[in-house]
């Protein structure tokens, strides 16, 4: 029997800056050893409902197998937070986070409209609210220290090899895209990852950023994309696939890269696989006749980039589960490429490691059993008992895709995260 969760609820309005309220809020979860911060970054959203959510202290948390995740997740009427790794599915361990985790958090915290609401099992609201506005920010110091260099999982050379040893499975017909990953690492990093989590949303705030803290693994999370959103019976989808740079100097410059994104044959068929499959896999768990395609190669600025977006939508079928749902979309359609199955071999294959939370997903579970999550890109891990930092990047490998530019584009994807580690 499904266990109903009674909280205490109060709004308070903001008569002060909401952004140092947010920030305040950052660290005021810090204290605690698992939390997740969940951030708009202030973007406008048509289908979002919070500018930022975060929950903190744990009253019960899910890390077992995903087959037993369902039980769970369907007995409590309440808040859950957490992450599926991109190896959800598979019994080997990646390093770093566990496949999954949930938890139920004894305080809800969620800023809308200049208000923030307060939901806890515990403590009063007015105390945590109190708490909250007595909080001290850190003074500033250095994100990282580094005594070493960033190194390339890879060299440029391997990179390309592998690329052209992907467009000959493509060639013979066993895939037609592919969403290849590699990453960047540091050993023996000393970071302050709240500070570091800071730079890399004012360099890089994007609208499903996150800091995300699990004992000691954290994940700093600066994502332009959602996975999933559930609302009710719909469910919404928004692939990206297509990158271009920005030149916020050279207005012409940037309006010439934005025309030239919207109208690459290369991008488009490699964002048009991404939304296919994406379609294919809301059809196995929507209504039959329902999914469709609201927008279709939609160009959306960022600071450092242009991204190609589309909106999947769909009507789920009734009394659907979660975790069916996870079962027929997970991993998401812009990481992995089609046919799903044959290009998860070909990953497994070719990458070095388990991708472990990276191209996994980051959200929330509500009350009412609806749903939001992101795709983890744009993002660092860090171990703060190893201070092992890495930071993964990937593209879209098809029949068109040209090896030295698919290396540019990972480059230039990482920028953000380069450029406030040095």
């Amino acid at each position: 029997m499904q266990e109903i969760v009674r909280r205490h609820i109060q709004t308070f309005d903001l008569a002060t800056d909401t952004a140092a309220i947010k920030e305040k809020m950052l660290h005021w979860c810090n204290r605690f050893s698992i939390f997740s911060f969940l951030d708009s970054c202030n973007y406008p959203d048509q289908f979002g409902k919070y500018d930022c959510l975060a929950a903190v202290d744990v009253n019960h948390f899910f890390d077992g197998p995903f087959s037993n995740f369902q039980a769970f997740e369907q007995d409590l009427q309440d808040w859950l937070f957490g992450h599926f790794s991109f190896d959800l599915f598979s019994e080997e361990k990646s390093e770093g986070f566990p496949a999954i985790f949930f938890f139920q958090p004894r305080i809800v915290l969620y800023i809308k409209d200049h208000a923030l609401t307060i939901e806890s099992l515990v403590k009063p609201t007015a105390e945590i609210f109190d708490s909250i506005l007595a909080t001290e920010i850190e003074v500033e110091g250095a994100a990282a220290q580094m005594d070493n260099p960033i190194q390339a999982e890879m060299s440029q050379q391997e990179y390309i090899s592998i690329i052209e040893k992907i467009k000959q499975h493509i060639q013979r017909g066993d895939c037609y895209e592919l969403n290849f990953c590699t990453r960047f690492f540091i050993q023996d990093a000393k970071v302050n990852p709240i500070t570091l989590y800071k730079k890399l949303t004012a360099v890089s705030p994007n609208p499903f950023s996150c800091f995300y803290k699990k004992d000691n693994m954290f994940l700093l999370c600066a994502s332009p994309e959602r996975f999933l959103q559930k609302a009710g019976n719909q469910i919404i989808s928004q692939p990206i696939k297509g990158t271009i740079s920005r030149d916020l100097v050279h207005k012409q410059h940037d309006e010439l890269n934005k025309n030239f994104l919207q109208n690459s044959q290369k991008e488009k068929a490699e964002h048009v696989m991404a939304v296919d499959l994406a379609r294919n896999d809301l059809s196995r768990c929507c209504e039959a006749g329902s999914v469709h395609v609201p927008e279709l190669y939609g160009i959306y600025p960022f600071p450092q980039v242009y991204q190609m977006i589309s909106t999947v939508k769909g009507t789920l079928m009734p009394d659907i589960s979660f975790s069916e749902i996870l079962k027929a979309t997970f991993p998401m359609a812009s990481m992995t490429g089609a046919p799903k199955k044959k290009v998860l071999e070909l990953i497994e294959t070719y990458e070095k490691n388990k991708r472990g939370i990276f191209s996994g997903s980051v959200g929330y579970i509500s009350p009412q059993k609806n749903v939001d999550f992101n795709v983890v890109i744009r993002s660092m891990i860090y171990n703060n008992q190893t201070n092992f930092l890495f930071f993964p990047v990937g593209g879209g490998i098809t029949i068109l895709s040209e090896p030295e530019a698919e290396y540019a584009e990972c480059l230039l994807k990482a920028m953000a995260i380069r450029k406030i580690l040095s």
